[in-house]
């Protein structure tokens, strides 16, 4: 079991090591660029290409049924969830198979939208509740995980 972290504006990387070391998970932080991490055996750093999606992509390859996936592009949650892991966003919201197909479709029409010219606000500032929803929803899926093995 792990946690795979899509970790280049990723808001809650220090929520994900607080619940991991609890639940003594590793966790891989990916990235483009080197990025500072905690000096803790669980916690490793896998800085792939800066090539378009090379996070992504590896992220996907490793993804399985025995992982939780952190991200927030809705195309790598569909590629994950594709491979059997859980996903969550870094408001806590939960990506499932069931879920996925609307939230593809709301960002292919959010992108037409932008690119005929409309101004249309970007998300909501991130807040202490959508922090505290990750830190709940990510304890909930280690667990659930956990449970299955």
């Amino acid at each position: 079991m792990r946690v795979l972290v899509d970790a280049d504006a990723c808001p809650v990387k220090d929520e994900v090591y607080k619940v991991a070391w609890r639940h003594e998970v590793p966790v891989v932080i990916v990235s483009n660029s080197w990025l500072r991490v905690p000096q803790h055996p669980l916690v490793s750093r896998q800085v792939v290409s800066d090539g378009f999606d090379a996070a992504d992509d590896w992220i996907a390859e490793q993804a399985g049924a025995d992982s939780v996936v952190i991200t927030a592009d809705i195309l790598l949650a569909d590629r994950a969830l594709k491979a059997g892991a859980r996903v969550l966003s870094p408001t806590g919201k939960p990506f499932t198979t069931s879920s996925i197909g609307a939230a593809i479709a709301t960002r292919a029409i959010m992108a037409d939208l932008r690119a005929g010219g409309d101004q249309i606000g970007g998300p909501k500032p991130f807040s202490p509740a959508d922090r505290s929803a990750f830190l709940q929803a990510l304890d909930r899926e280690i667990v659930a995980l956990k449970r299955l093995t």
